[in-house]
């Protein structure tokens, strides 16, 4: 068996391949106009593992090496792990590409998770819509700044500017130029925006239809249709994790812990977490609190006893990717409860996951 490490940049990528006895076989610099090249020399040392580091856009090259014969596993590493595991003083393409290879075939790479192609392609859509949402607010927040700077302009009271009778109302404003040209341009950009997260939202409902994980997550309060599909793809089967604290890792959603002596302090949430699954429960902590009599309750028990409001909401969060753990792993769905006061000394665990 050979051992390969790709190094992949943004236009190109350095593949270095070692034997058995981690002699170097092969280095080379392979631009990415010139993907057969990549099949080219790797089936010529085949059969052969191979390891590259997960940047942005990885996925078209591990698309690639899967369809390479000759390749018995692909692992993408962490590279904050492979740092941590083999920091060098002498970085270039070819050492780190080596550095993957040896690693590999020392069986000391650290994988992360490969979604399948069905996957990446649904969270695709579903960022592609939190993009636009985000792009929809900077620009809402632009038509506010404009009628905020005119003088004497009479706007009815409304309690959506953006509803049916603010936006008639819009409409009929006249500013001064230059901003009711900007207005009218503001407003039509609006328009499209809202046809462009109509389309995703109708590609969503019909992506998670079938989706058991989406499902059961839509009985949960704070999750609606489109943050369910957030959270379940974000997961990608809850099989991956053997208990409630490991998913909460995942979701950066525990604090770094550092012990002393008889002294332990928490610090800041894990780095290198899934920072989309974290922003998916945390927008559905704010909705719970509002909704839900349990989280509501915790929220304002966490608030009494000092807690800031973010703190207190990542708690909430916290307990949210508990219950979620426990619904996803008994397959059933969430069963309303109200809150009461946690008992010192008795360990939460079975509180928070039970299904509440």
């Amino acid at each position: 068996m050979n051992y390969a490490g790709v190094d992949y940049h943004k236009r190109y990528s350095v593949v270095c391949i070692i034997d058995e006895a981690g002699s170097i076989l092969h280095t080379e610099r392979i631009e990415h106009g010139y993907p057969e090249r990549f099949a080219e020399l790797l089936g010529r040392y085949a059969p052969l593992e191979v390891a590259f580091e997960a940047t942005m856009n990885w996925s078209w090259l591990h698309e690639l090496l899967e369809e390479t014969a000759g390749i018995q596993r692909i692992v993408m590493a962490n590279p904050l792990h492979v740092r941590l595991i083999a920091a060098a003083q002498i970085k270039t393409d070819k050492v780190d590409a080596r550095k993957l290879a040896q690693l590999l075939r020392a069986g000391l790479l650290p994988a992360s998770h490969i979604p399948d192609r069905a996957t990446r392609l649904r969270k695709e859509v579903l960022r592609q819509r939190t993009f636009w949402v985000r792009s929809r607010t900077q620009v809402r927040n632009r038509v506010h700044r404009l009628l905020g700077r005119q003088h004497g302009l009479a706007m009815p009271q409304v309690t959506d500017l953006f509803g049916r009778k603010g936006r008639t109302a819009l409409e009929k404003a006249v500013l001064a130029p230059p901003d009711d040209l900007l207005l009218r341009q503001q407003l039509a950009l609006l328009d499209a925006l809202g046809e462009q997260i109509r389309g995703l939202e109708t590609q969503i409902a019909s992506d998670g239809a079938s989706d058991e994980a989406v499902t059961l997550l839509t009985t949960m309060p704070g999750l609606g249709s489109i943050l369910s599909n957030v959270v379940a793809t974000e997961i990608d089967g809850i099989a991956r994790f053997g208990d409630s604290a490991s998913l909460c890792a995942y979701a950066g959603l525990i604090p770094t812990t550092s012990s002393s002596g008889d002294k332990t302090y928490h610090g800041r949430l894990v780095p290198g977490c899934n920072k989309w699954l974290r922003w998916a429960l945390v927008e559905a902590a704010w909705v719970a609190v509002g909704c839900s009599a349990y989280f509501g309750g915790l929220y304002r028990h966490h608030r009494a006893r000092g807690k800031k409001a973010n703190t207190a909401i990542l708690i909430v969060a916290r307990r949210l990717c508990q219950v979620i753990f426990r619904m996803l792993k008994e397959r059933r769905p969430y069963e309303a409860r109200a809150w009461s006061i946690p008992v010192p000394g008795r360990s939460q665990q079975g509180r928070t996951t039970q299904v509440a």
